[in-house]
């Protein structure tokens, strides 16, 4: 008996990033991905319940609307607050 198996299979995935993201208003962002998808995410709840200062400190709105697109993600400060793509995707910050 000879087995043969396609290691050479194409298998590709993928790679969803933030492609564009404007402030709203009130904590909210739309974000725009790389597969056309977009979303308006609200992240004044998740502010509101942290009791972190290290990320509570972004309810001051000037602060907030400093993020960036680094690589991909948004991104405030340098890492300072970053979320998972998939739950930005989603609309869902926790």
């Amino acid at each position: 008996m000879k087995i043969i198996q396609d290691y050479n299979i194409n298998k590709t995935t993928d790679l969803i990033e933030v492609a564009s993201a404007n402030y709203i208003g009130d904590y909210a962002i739309r974000i725009m991905f790389s597969d056309g998808h977009d979303k308006l995410v609200d992240f004044k709840p998740f502010l509101l319940k942290s009791l972190h200062p290290s990320i509570s400190k972004y309810l001051n709105e000037t602060l907030f609307k400093q993020f960036k697109i680094t690589n991909g993600n948004l991104n405030w400060n340098d890492y300072d607050l970053i979320f998972p793509i998939h739950d930005l995707y989603e609309g869902t910050v926790a």
